[in-house]
């Protein structure tokens, strides 16, 4: 995980466990000039897969969450990421 990112994470961990409803998409994306589309399809889903993974071991239930790999489709900010979007 990215340096700074424990504090966002541990009061969303906090938020889920209190309301067993919230829901999660994790958006990985990946990619440089050099690498190929299904690479970095691959290794967005790794990072996405890796806050999945953080997040289960924290308590909250892999149900709760959807994975998409987006790659190098990167409509704006870094291409390097894992976005997550709260679901109601």
């Amino acid at each position: 995980m990215p340096p700074g990112t424990a504090p966002f994470l541990s009061d969303l961990i906090k938020k889920m466990k209190s309301n067993q409803t919230m829901r999660l998409q994790l958006r990985g994306y990946a990619g440089s000039a050099k690498g190929s589309p299904s690479q970095a399809r691959r290794i967005s889903l790794f990072r996405a897969l890796s806050v999945r993974t953080y997040l289960m071991k924290q308590g909250i239930r892999s149900t709760r969450m959807d994975v998409r790999a987006l790659g190098n489709k990167v409509k704006e900010g870094t291409l390097d990421r894992v976005d997550i979007e709260v679901k109601k």
